[in-house]
């Protein structure tokens, strides 16, 4: 009697560029074992397909133009239960992109300069239940396991990224729900770990170092 041939891993494609899409389609069909069973051009769309139960693993971006945040997403797909597992592919390797990624619940960290078979490894680790991190990604997390007390919190990363938005302490305070002193607090601890004694070189000093993306965007 033969041995049952296992169920394909059944992909969604979150990204709002149809040539991205369809680059990671013509990967990603060749692969045996993968079926590309969706895509989505916006996040919003990847949650309702996500919750359809007709996928495994959701390849997630994590900028969908003015529409919502794929972090947002993964962290709306992840709190269903039986939920598929979400893998990040992205162009963005920043300390704030990151954190906010992985405290959403998602299963890996990929970006879309990955070669083929580094993508094709991923999907088949997240969709196996284990976390699919790239070598710059982990190496990156691994610094800040080394460093606790020099690298920025989560909310640290929030709250100068708002700031570099142009956003007033006060505006910071309302867009997060915490108080202006909670505010300030945090920008002071900020200044100390960049040692800067500034809004302005705050933010010129972590987006060299690549703790937050640089622009408006």
């Amino acid at each position: 009697m033969s041995a049952a041939v296992p169920e394909p891993v059944r992909l969604l494609l979150a990204d709002d560029h149809p040539v991205v899409r369809a680059g990671l389609r013509a990967v990603l069909d060749t692969e045996p074992g993968f079926t590309v069973a969706g895509e989505a051009a916006t996040a919003e769309a990847a949650v309702s397909l996500a919750a359809t139960g007709a996928f495994d693993v959701v390849l997630m971006d994590l900028q969908f133009g003015a529409g919502m945040h794929g972090a947002r997403a993964t962290a709306e797909i992840t709190a269903v239960a039986g939920a598929p597992r979400v893998l990040v592919l992205t162009t963005y390797d920043t300390d704030a992109d990151i954190l906010a990624a992985i405290e959403a619940g998602a299963a890996g960290y990929l970006l879309k300069d990955a070669p083929p078979e580094e993508l094709a490894a991923a999907v088949r680790t997240a969709a196996a239940g284990r976390s699919a991190l790239a070598p710059a990604i982990a190496h990156r997390l691994m610094d800040r396991m080394r460093a606790p007390g020099e690298a920025l919190t989560g909310r640290e990363l929030e709250v100068l990224r708002l700031v570099r938005e142009g956003l007033s302490n006060q505006e910071v305070s309302k867009r997060l729900f915490l108080s202006q002193a909670t505010v300030k607090s945090h920008l002071v601890h900020i200044y100390a770990k960049l040692g800067v004694d500034s809004r302005t070189a705050a933010v010129a000093v972590a987006t060299a170092r690549g703790l937050i993306r640089g622009g408006a965007g």
